[in-house]
């Protein structure tokens, strides 16, 4: 058991939110019981993680997507009256990391997806909020002990259509593909998340294929003109890994219980 001053503090000095400008609050947003015991994280504080965080008797939920959002209405009322009466009446505390969850290099969104897909990170670059939330690297051609190639074959090359059979066997979804670049892809950028307009910073970079999860109708054009593959593996589905990740690295370091819940979200 440990105090919500002691849960917040060592995440905020691990995840560094005030360096970051960022569209909503990070960190405390619901203030819930003081001792905290349970732990649940998942990618959105929506009604039904709150629902499971309920019945395992929870005395705080940790997400990516939280409340406060820039330009959200202020008045609580319907669904939004529903979850904070959810949190306030069972005393759960409520905490949230955007930004700086994406950023951190290793427990980090891009970080795992970069691991999981066998990306090998070589910089980040400066996205369009300043912060390096743009990666920038190379497949692994060591990864999974084989490269595959387009055709499903062993072979030193990663084509379009072979990243996107590895994002489909890593994240369980298959990707949108837009061929923009042909022949085997070395150098590819990722941001997770709806980063899709991070494309053209991607490809002066010299990414031939760029990874995010949300696409937009410009992102196709864009893509095919710039001559670099966009795959959009889904926002959700790019952002699973790092809240997990970070609830494990608490319950490592405090005597607390910890447990990833995945609402299933196909954006």
């Amino acid at each position: 058991m440990i105090s919500r001053l002691t849960l917040q503090a060592a995440i905020d000095a691990e995840l560094r939110p005030d360096a970051f400008k960022d569209y909503t609050v990070n960190g405390l947003q619901v203030e819930g019981r003081e001792r905290i015991t349970r732990v649940m994280t998942g990618v959105t504080a929506c009604q039904a993680l709150l629902d499971a965080a309920v019945a395992w008797e929870a005395d705080a939920v940790l997400v990516h997507h939280g409340y406060f959002w820039k330009n959200e209405p202020v008045a609580v009322t319907g669904m939004k009256r529903r979850r904070f009466a959810t949190l306030l009446g069972h005393d759960i505390n409520l905490l949230a990391y955007h930004l700086p969850l994406d950023a951190h290099p290793e427990l980090g969104n891009n970080a795992c997806l970069g691991r999981r897909l066998g990306l090998v990170a070589e910089r980040c670059l400066d996205g369009d909020m300043g912060q390096g939330l743009l990666w920038f690297g190379a497949p692994d051609p060591e990864f999974g002990g084989a490269v595959l190639n387009g055709n499903g074959l062993n072979g030193t090359e990663l084509d379009s259509r072979a990243l996107a059979k590895r994002i489909e066997a890593a994240l369980g979804r298959r990707p949108l593909l837009i061929e923009g670049h042909s022949g085997p892809l070395e150098r590819i950028a990722w941001c997770t998340g709806g980063a899709q307009d991070m494309l053209p910073l991607a490809a002066e970079a010299g990414a031939q294929a760029f990874i995010s999860g949300e696409i937009s109708e410009r992102t196709t054009h864009l893509a095919r003109e710039l001559g670099v593959t966009y795959l959009a593996a889904g926002h959700h589905a790019t952002e699973r890994d790092g809240i997990e990740a970070l609830g494990e690295w608490l319950a490592a370091r405090f005597d607390i219980e910890h447990r990833f819940v995945d609402i299933d979200n196909p954006a």
